[in-house]
């Protein structure tokens, strides 16, 4: 099932962003088989990541929740919140 998995990062935190960053790179490469679509979230102007967007096949929401939690990131304490929700394609049609 894919989940959507949405981080908001917390204020003035982009250091811990970019000091845990290839850690958290890391630990992605080992979901890629399991990646729809993964990526930081951009501020308005597009300059700085202020979150992630990660959509993965994973088995429930559990899964989901276990991937959440070992994220590099979310133990470093980046995410002031994160959001996990069944997520479904509907376009563009396969």
């Amino acid at each position: 099932m894919l989940f959507a998995i949405i981080c908001h990062d917390k204020k003035a935190h982009g250091h811990v962003r970019m000091e845990n960053r290839p850690a958290h790179l890391d630990y992605l490469k080992g979901y890629a088989d399991k990646a729809y679509a993964v990526g930081p979230l951009l501020s308005d102007d597009g300059e700085a990541m202020i979150g992630s967007l990660l959509i993965l096949d994973l088995e429930d929401k559990v899964a989901a929740e276990a991937f959440a939690a070992n994220d590099p990131y979310n133990q470093a304490g980046l995410f002031d919140s994160v959001t996990i929700a069944p997520w479904k394609k509907v376009l563009p049609a396969d």
